[in-house]
Order: C-alpha cells, then structure tokens, then sequence
C-alpha cells in the first residue's frame, strides 16, 4: 500500500468522529482566549490518537502542540477554534480545527515511512484582529524548526491561492468633560463630537485611498444619557491594506482622522492596540501547486482568483506564519452562496453536507500534501533548507 493509500484508510477510520467534532465545537463556540472547551476537545482526540500533547504552550492557556512523527521534515497543520461575536462559527473555524486534526491523523499513520514529522498548533484568537494566536506563537518559538505550515479556511468557493490582506485593528478612546446638556453646554467637551468629526474625516479619506484599503469600525460607546455632554467615547477600528508596507501609509492618514476629532473639539485622545498587524498571505508555490493536484484528485475545483478578487479579500495571523515559513492557506468551498462568511446564515451552513464534506475533504488533501512534500526530492531539499 503506497503512503497516500495508507493515510486515506487511516482518515476513513476516524471520520465519523471528525465530523462529530466539528459539531461539537460549532455548539459550542468560544471567543478567542476562550476557547476552553474546543481547544480541550482537540487535545483528547489527538492525544487518544497516539499524539504527544502539550497544552497552553506559549503561555497561551488555550494553545497547544501535539506531535508525531519522527521525520526530518517538519511539517506544521495550524488549527483555529475561536468564533466571532454574537453570529458564533461565522467563518467555519469548527471546519478548520477537525479538518488539521483529521489531516495529522491521516498523515501521521505513514510519518515515519516518508520522514514526515507532524505537528498540529493549537492557535487561539485568529478573529481578534491584532495580536492574535499565531502572532504571539511565533514570536515565542511554537513555529521554532518546523519547515512549512498549512491549514484550510471555508469559504463559498475553493479558491487555492486565496487574496488575504493585511490588517490592523485598534481601539480609540475620547476623554471630554461632563456638563448638562441643555442648561450649561458650554461647560462640556463633548468626547461623541470628536468621534463624529473623526468618522466624517474618515468618509472623506475613502475618495483618496487605494481599492484595496479597507477601514470599518464600531462605537462601543457613544455616550451615557443625551442629557449630559458625553465625556467617554470609545470606537474599535480596522484598516487594510494589500501590504504592510501599504498599511503603515492609511493607518497614518487614519489615525490622523481621529487627531483631528481631538483637536476640534478640545478632547483628549487615546489609541490602544495595533501594534502587532496581521500580514498579506505569500502562498508557497510548491506546496500551493502539491495541494492542488490533492484537491483536484478529490473532485474539487479551485477557482483562479480574478483581478477583482481582492475586493473580497480577507485577513488572518496566517500571513504572518507565511513570512516567517513557507505555508498556504487555501479557501475550501462549503457552497454556500448566496450566504458568505461573517453571516449568521454562514454559521447555519457550517453544519450541512457539504461543511462535511470539506472537512473530509480538506483533511485529505492537507495529509496527501504534507506526503508529497516529503518525498518530492527538490520541494523537500528546498524546505529542510531552511529552519523557521
């Protein structure tokens, strides 16, 4: 039996279970850091599946390592398990956390015949927008000698080179003075009107910025009664950009929007956050290419990204991962369209048939590329090449 033969029969043994725990955790969705229970699930089933497991690794209390394997060649699945607020498992990450544990299973049943070593990361709060689990990961050493990372991410279409932008999320905050409203306003500064100012800036920055910047926000906190001159504002933003050298230019002018809401009206501003962005994803070519052919052999078909494409473009701490070590991370489609991720119509489909399917799906196609990674003879030479 040839080794992708072997880890096939080996995922069959456990797909049932696979498909059970991507139920469970859609049930059950946890917000990043949180993610007490998913991240615990993951555990047992890798460590019942012969892995040696290390929990809240990277003082991280919900990341973990678990490994196989005892190949020269480091290969590393990612797995995510946080969910969005209020819509739950909106981008499917119940998908991605039992498709990589279904995949290191898979592969790990021929590790050592094709001298693979297998290693599954836990990574906590890929949703938080700043700072999150793969970030703090990597500069506290999880990735440390492993020569290439994947996973799969859900989406309404496969997509193998998916346009992933970079990111920064940050939190503003407005300090005025209280007054009443109607009887001494003149003795306020009024924190809501520098926000206001700030947000109209803003609208009028979008008609000089590139298509593929991106700023949206939320106010978290408007004020405290429309009798009093609000003294507390706060807002959570985010700003985009096809690169991170792209991104330092609009978070720039952005931030500037919200000093001008300062200096108009007397309030005193705060910027908290944005200090660890999430970057543009460089898809591996090799493994992009080896990840195709395993899709391709399943019955899926990857749509070429259109030059229009990156308007739809999204972002991960999976780009950061892929700058430090050769990775990919392609959409798999769960055909959900008209619903699109961040819906809560998009939860609801995270648990139908074809959600299944691309968990089965997505962890064949990650064990058969970490196998063809390991024994094409210049892809493997390439990668053990380097060190993370």
């Amino acid at each position: 039996m040839d080794a992708k033969a072997g880890a096939r029969e080996r995922f069959d043994t456990i797909r049932d279970s696979m498909i059970a725990l991507s139920h469970r955790i859609h049930a059950n969705p946890e917000l990043g850091f949180e993610e007490e229970k998913s991240s615990t699930w993951l555990v047992e089933t890798l460590s019942d599946a012969g892995f040696t497991v290390e929990k809240g690794i990277c003082d991280l209390p919900t990341a973990f390592i678990a490994r196989a394997g005892k190949g020269p060649l480091h290969i590393a699945i990612c797995a995510e398990y946080d969910c969005l607020p209020g819509i739950g498992h909106a981008c499917g990450h119940n998908i991605i956390a039992a498709s990589a544990v279904g995949a290191a299973i898979a592969a790990a049943r021929v590790a050592d015949e094709v001298g693979l070593t297998i290693s599954v990361i836990g990574t906590p709060a890929e949703e938080v927008g700043d700072a999150g689990g793969k970030i703090l990961l990597l500069e506290r050493g999880a990735f440390t000698g492993m020569h290439a990372a994947m996973m799969v991410h859900p989406a309404p279409a496969d997509v193998v080179e998916f346009p992933i932008i970079a990111a920064s999320m940050f939190e503003v905050r407005y300090t005025g003075k209280e007054a009443h409203a109607s009887a001494f306003p003149e003795l306020g500064i009024n924190a809501a009107d520098a926000l206001t100012i700030a947000q109209t800036a803003i609208g009028l920055l979008r008609q000089h910025i590139r298509s593929s910047d991106r700023i949206h926000g939320i106010i978290t906190k408007g004020g405290d009664a429309p009798n009093i001159v609000p003294a507390h504002t706060a807002a959570k933003y985010m700003v985009r950009a096809k690169t991170l050298g792209d991104l330092d230019e609009i978070r720039a002018k952005v931030r500037r929007c919200f000093e001008a809401g300062a200096l108009a009206t007397g309030a005193k501003l705060e910027i908290q956050g944005g200090e660890k962005p999430y970057a543009e994803m460089h898809h591996d070519p090799d493994i992009a290419a080896a990840y195709r052919r395993n899709a391709e052999a399943l019955g899926r078909v990857s749509r070429t990204p259109a030059a229009s494409s990156d308007r739809a473009a999204g972002s991960t701490d999976m780009g950061n991962v892929s700058l430090a070590l050769p990775s990919i991370h392609p959409a798999i489609g769960i055909n959900s369209l008209p619903a699109v991720n961040h819906q809560p119509e998009f939860t609801a489909h995270c648990v139908t048939e074809t959600a299944d399917k691309a968990v089965i799906d997505g962890a064949i196609a990650m064990a058969w590329t970490a196998i063809d990674l390991a024994t094409d003879a210049a892809v493997r030479a390439r990668l053990l090449a380097r060190s993370a």
